[in-house]
């Protein structure tokens, strides 16, 4: 299926307030494989799932003792429309909380899962949710696409370890951007492309892992090997700037301003690039890049910061 019709599916998934896109158990256990260490004696929350059948519920359950949990608490919304978290009709917003394996069997057992109902929907905005995530050392969640810019703002807000799922074009949220270009939000080691629905079927949908957990890619240089020329990288037209149309691309020489695609976050080393601003939201107000009249996608502006300034 082509990008194009990927990110067509989430957006029309936002426009119509269908959030229900779950999390295959291989995507979680291909990312979380990348930060063990950093789990070890913290408190996790999966706040957006119902532990019946989220992935991550069974994830962090199955693997309490390898990654040396503290405590797993997880959330079940209460399911009155279709704009819930959870597949199942619960009459009740539940939490689970679980300490691990007790009788040695390696299998979270019902009777080693406290579960306790909440007062109200099990909203993560409410007050008792939060008291929950108050409690929690990393969050860890597939969150509502059409409420990924509050329900990130609150992790913030709380100073929360994380590793939750958006799609794409969250990047280019203002909020979230923001984030991003001051290193308090990067992207994880993987993409997230299919996701279960209700009917059992995956649909495409091009995602990442958003966290702020340390990964040892963000620390890697990106490889260089291309050289500057004006043929090959244009000055836009309504920006000093020249335009690089893959991240694979840019030149190894050039000082100056550049102009990448927003899949450069994927690649994206601090201490080797600066960040300048996103098109839309800076310098170009609400316009895109052109180059020799042609209208370009989203560009993010950045600088080599190896060579230093021109």
């Amino acid at each position: 299926m082509a990008s194009k019709n990927l990110n067509s599916n989430l957006h029309n998934a936002k426009n119509a307030k269908n959030d229900e896109f779950y999390t295959q158990l291989s995507d979680i256990e291909k990312e979380l494989k990348h930060y063990k260490g950093q789990f070890k004696d913290k408190v996790v929350l999966c706040n957006c799932d119902d532990p019946r059948v989220s992935n991550f519920f069974h994830f962090f359950s199955y693997n309490f003792e390898k990654f040396k949990l503290k405590k797993l608490i997880a959330i079940c919304y209460k399911n009155q429309d279709m704009d819930l978290f959870s597949k199942n009709n619960s009459e009740k917003a539940i939490y689970l909380e679980y300490y691990g394996d007790k009788n040695g069997n390696n299998v979270p057992d019902p009777l080693e899962i406290g579960i306790k109902c909440l007062k109200g929907d099990g909203d993560f905005r409410s007050e008792e949710c939060i008291e929950l995530l108050k409690q929690a050392d990393i969050v860890v969640t597939n969150p509502p696409f059409s409420l990924f810019r509050e329900y990130v703002a609150q992790l913030v807000e709380y100073n929360k370890k994380f590793l939750i799922i958006g799609n794409n074009n969250s990047i280019s949220y203002k909020e979230i951007f923001k984030l991003i270009k001051e290193n308090k939000v990067w992207l994880g080691y993987n993409c997230v492309r299919w996701f279960n629905t209700n009917n059992g079927l995956a649909e495409g949908a091009r995602s990442f892992w958003f966290t702020n957990l340390d990964t040892t890619k963000r620390h890697e240089d990106l490889i260089l090997y291309k050289r500057y020329n004006t043929t090959d990288y244009p000055n836009y037209d309504n920006y000093d700037a020249i335009e690089v149309s893959k991240t694979a691309n840019i030149p190894v020489d050039y000082s100056g301003v550049m102009g990448v695609p927003i899949t450069f976050l994927d690649k994206y080393n601090p201490e080797q690039f600066e960040i300048i601003q996103l098109d839309h939201w800076g310098i170009l107000g609400n316009l895109d890049n052109v180059v020799n009249g042609k209208t370009l996608y989203r560009r993010i502006y950045i600088r080599n910061k190896r060579i230093g300034a021109s």
